[in-house]
């Protein structure tokens, strides 16, 4: 097609031929060629000058009919300008066919459309359309009525496509878990993390998949829903119920977020290190302050994660992140060289020495698995593994416990469910247990509709996609970074009835008896191959801590005081405003002894 139209065209001829001619001319005969390109088609051609075996036709007038090859022929009587001119275009023609050909196969890999993408300038990309005073996550929801549930935007340089619907969320998590499996590097997770050397925010890689590995193999190992993990789960919520008796006969209201969070502490620590920490105790105080100094200035998008050359320059923000991890990092390497000094090989008493375990048999190159400096099995990997865990396992665990504190302070009615529920199927007698989750339908209902309506991490972590591919009919490129927007698939009012209202019956059945998920837009600890590795464990402190403590106490604002509020502080967890709460024992319950799981 292309080539019909190039010979139909005689003005276009008539220009090549003389551009063709001219070049094949001497400096200073370009008015004599031009003279002789407008006299020439009034002339018979001459015949010597065609190329052999062309069709030559007798002249039957003066004035021969001017078709595409007589008048490149007349402009230019050369055969070897012809020649050029048929090669060159035929190798156009077929440039052209093969870059069509090729932008098609593309096309049909990586889906038809480009995604709708908010305005962007240079440098600051779409930050402008991002102004607001609601946090990330509400923005991106609240962005699906112009641009849809998924869309793109520029965070500086960095495209990032914002997936708001759950169709699209398992196909990311699920469907091509492992395509979408990276993690991009940002400067306040690669100061956290050593660059990369953990689980939560380590890339996609032989290094990472074998950690994870030895992580989960070191759970199962304490039998993930088994009596080792219970126990120690058990002994920390009686713990925490002997505090709050203690106050209730004091007459005192509690500030429950460090008691939750020492709770926790020791169920992640006992799994970690084989440790727990006493109220009270300096390490443990200090780990809080750097816990919380993390949680408010790591993975947030801050301006320094976005323009990464800001870090030259002085961040307050930046330096608490620096101090913090360096307390924490005094810690870990406490509990390392401890853990070194008494290792042995016969005994594995908890997480870290399945770590030395593991990093002593690849570098004796005595493991199944490839060896130690491929894997990355330094000490660094080591200490940022057993970090990322600890560090996960406690902030995430401990905000969920705060925030079903929170609504069951707001929602007295379904407190008094649960602990109606508790004493029909548990009584007095005895202490729950996770055999029992299955008789304590509504417990669990409460449990999910917490993590349904305050998702703990509403962005979760972003992923990056590994190589060129398709999200439903759109196309995305390698590198593109995607965010799982999951508070807006636990809010979306197609999926859910009165999102906003806290309604654990939404996932009972019709008789109550029994759970349900109603809704696939329901993926409180993402899903695939970066699904959350503690998902077992934080269930099951989740039943035993809500448990033990609605069995003994009822849970209400001191006196004169207002609710609680229910807006979250965004950061790489949504944290509940810390508020007092009054502990009441329940009748038969107002002993502070500790009881026995």
């Amino acid at each position: 097609m292309v080539i019909s139209c190039v010979w139909d065209s005689h003005s276009l001829l008539k220009v090549t031929g003389r551009i063709l001619c001219k070049l094949g001319s001497a400096p200073g005969d370009s008015t004599a060629q031009t003279r002789r390109v407008k006299e020439l088609p009034l002339k018979e051609p001459d015949k010597s000058l065609q190329p052999r075996g062309f069709l030559q036709r007798p002249v039957h007038h003066a004035l021969p009919p001017l078709t595409p090859l007589s008048v490149f022929l007349s402009v230019c009587p050369s055969s070897t300008a012809m020649a050029w001119f048929l090669c060159i275009f035929m190798f156009l023609a077929v440039g052209l066919a093969l870059m069509l050909l090729q932008v098609k196969l593309r096309t049909s890999q990586r889906g038809s459309q480009e995604l709708p993408s908010l305005p962007a300038l240079p440098i600051i990309g779409s930050l402008l359309s991002l102004r607001s005073s609601q946090p990330p996550h509400v923005v991106f929801r609240d962005l699906q009525a112009k641009y849809g549930q998924t869309y793109s935007l520029m965070m500086g340089s960095h495209n990032v496509i914002i997936v708001n619907q759950h169709s699209h969320a398992k196909e990311v998590l699920l469907k091509k878990g492992k395509i979408f499996a990276g993690r991009p590097r940002t400067v306040t997770t690669d100061v956290l993390t050593r660059d990369g050397k953990d689980i939560a925010f380590g890339d996609y890689s032989p290094t990472w998949r074998f950690h994870r590995k030895i992580v989960h193999g070191a759970l199962c190992m304490f039998g993930e829903g088994s009596a080792s993990i219970e126990k120690i789960i058990c002994r920390e919520a009686g713990s925490l119920c002997v505090i709050l008796s203690e106050a209730a006969s004091s007459g005192l209201a509690l500030d429950l977020s460090p008691e939750l969070t020492r709770a926790v502490t020791n169920v992640i620590c006992s799994l970690c290190f084989n440790s727990s920490y006493r109220r009270g105790d300096p390490e443990f105080e200090s780990m809080l302050r750097y816990s919380q100094g993390i949680v408010d200035t790591v993975a947030k998008d801050s301006l320094v994660d976005i323009f990464p050359w800001l870090q030259v320059f002085p961040s307050v923000e930046l330096r608490l992140l620096k101090h913090c991890v360096s307390i924490r990092d005094s810690l870990l390497q406490k509990k390392y060289d401890e853990h070194k000094a008494d290792y042995s090989d016969h005994v594995q008493r908890d997480l870290l020495d399945a770590l030395l375990r593991a990093k002593r048999s690849a570098e004796n190159n005595n493991t199944a698995e490839i060896g130690a400096e491929s894997v990355g099995l330094s000490d660094d990997h080591v200490l940022m593994t057993v970090g990322d865990i600890f560090g996960a396992g406690v902030e995430t665990t401990t905000t969920v416990l705060k925030w079903a504190v929170t609504y069951l302070i707001h929602h007295p009615q379904v407190q008094r469910r649960i602990q109606e529920e508790l004493d029909s199927k548990i009584g007095g007698d005895r202490t729950p247990q996770l055999s029992d989750r299955g008789s304590l339908p509504y417990l669990e209902a409460t449990i999910r509709e917490v993590l349904r309506i305050r998702p703990v991490a509403p962005l979760l972590i972003p992923h990056v996609a590994l190589s060129d591919t398709s999200l439903g009919e759109f196309t995305v490129r390698k590198g593109a970074r995607v965010i799982i927007n999951l508070w807006s698939l636990h809010h979306d009012e197609k999926e859910w009835k009165n999102p906003e209202l806290f309604d654990p019956g939404r996932f009972l059945n019709k008789e109550g008896t029994g759970l349900v998920i109603p809704s696939p837009s329901y993926l409180p600890f993402g899903a695939g191959v970066r699904v959350c590795l503690g998902e077992a464990l934080a269930k099951m402190e989740l039943f035993l801590f809500l448990s033990w403590i609605l069995q003994r106490f009822t849970l209400t604002v001191p006196a004169g005081q207002p609710l609680p509020s229910l807006e979250g502080k965004f950061g790489v967890v949504l944290q509940p405003a810390r508020h007092k709460v009054n502990a009441t024992p329940r009748p038969g319950w107002g002993g502070g002894k500790a009881p026995s799981c």
